[in-house]
């Protein structure tokens, strides 16, 4: 069955507003750069993490410098094309309400 963009599925479970506002701009980043018919040489490096970046939402509970590594990958794949600004700002926004980055932990000795 089809929902539009702004019905979800009910359930019991709560649904985390960052998550969602996440899904949300890596969608409408997804859709501008299909849009953008100019050659970039890294497209495919960006709509890899893009769907990385998807994923780790859909999981409910994605590590902080995950997402960070991703976006960085986005935005370097991407350059500085002013025409998808605006839509990565709004990844970056969204991977902001994450917290602070935290890098992985060696194993203790």
């Amino acid at each position: 069955m089809l929902r539009s963009v702004g019905q979800r599925r009910v359930t019991g479970e709560a649904v985390d507003p960052r998550v969602t506002g996440l899904r949300s701009a890596v969608s409408r980043l997804r859709r501008e750069l299909a849009g953008h018919r100019v050659d970039l040489a890294d497209r495919g490096i960006a709509e890899d993490e893009l769907a990385a970046l998807d994923a780790m939402a859909v999981s409910g509970a994605p590590e902080v410098w995950r997402l960070r590594r991703s976006l960085l990958l986005v935005a370097g794949s991407l350059g500085s094309v002013s025409a998808l600004s605006e839509a990565l700002t709004g990844v970056r926004h969204a991977v902001e309400l994450f917290g602070p980055s935290v890098p992985p932990q060696p194993p203790a000795p």
